[in-house]
């Protein structure tokens, strides 16, 4: 299983940056995914889950109305869409799978809001 970030950066409040997992080695279909963030000396918190049927989502209270999780099974490609920044996104965004009975992590990728 590898899951690979992409999209991350430096970017202004109230901009928008659009966050991408690329992944391999599963039944990427099969299985629900999601978006994790860590704040510097924060836990890792749940951002976004997409289940296997695209329609059903959910979402943390904190980023509701400002970012979009979706995915593209034929791409194997699960994405963020994060609009209206706030210094408070600033933290490595991971992406996450529960497959098989595994915990699958990506490396991350940083995502900075400053101005």
């Amino acid at each position: 299983v590898q899951l690979v970030e992409s999209g991350g950066g430096l970017v202004q409040p109230g901009g928008s940056l659009r966050l991408s997992c690329a992944a391999s080695g599963f039944t990427f279909s099969s299985y629900a995914m999601s978006w994790y963030r860590q704040a510097p000396g924060k836990e890792r918190e749940l951002v976004a889950r997409i289940f296997r049927t695209s329609g059903l989502t959910n979402y943390a209270a904190s980023i509701k109305g400002r970012f979009i999780i979706s995915r593209d099974n034929a791409k194997n490609t699960v994405y963020l869409q994060m609009n209206s920044l706030k210094p408070e996104d600033t933290g490595v965004y991971y992406c996450y799978g529960y497959v098989g009975t595994r915990d699958c992590w990506g490396q991350g990728t940083q995502v900075t809001v400053s101005s």
